[in-house]
């Protein structure tokens, strides 16, 4: 699963050909979310609450570079990096 961004000690990632809805995967200190790209809703998982809200913040300001990523692993192509939340 490539690994998209890194900020904080978390880590955003994205599976290939993954199933819909358009999310990405968050990790952080051993525990696991994954985001539903469009509304930011947490579909499966946790994260602690600090975190879970960087996560939504970092989410809101790229949700575009987020759904062009979805697209291109929908077509099996390169994913691009998205710009860490400073």
């Amino acid at each position: 699963m490539p690994e998209i961004c890194r900020f904080y000690g978390i880590v955003i990632k994205m599976f290939w050909n993954d199933h819909a809805p358009p999310h990405f995967h968050a990790e952080y200190s051993g525990d696991l979310a994954v985001i539903d790209i469009q509304t930011l809703a947490i579909i499966q998982g946790s994260l602690p609450p600090k975190a879970t809200a960087l996560v939504l913040e970092w989410a809101s300001l790229h949700k575009a570079d987020l759904m062009s990523d979805w697209e291109l692993a929908r077509k099996l192509q390169p994913l691009n990096k998205v710009e860490p939340l400073k």
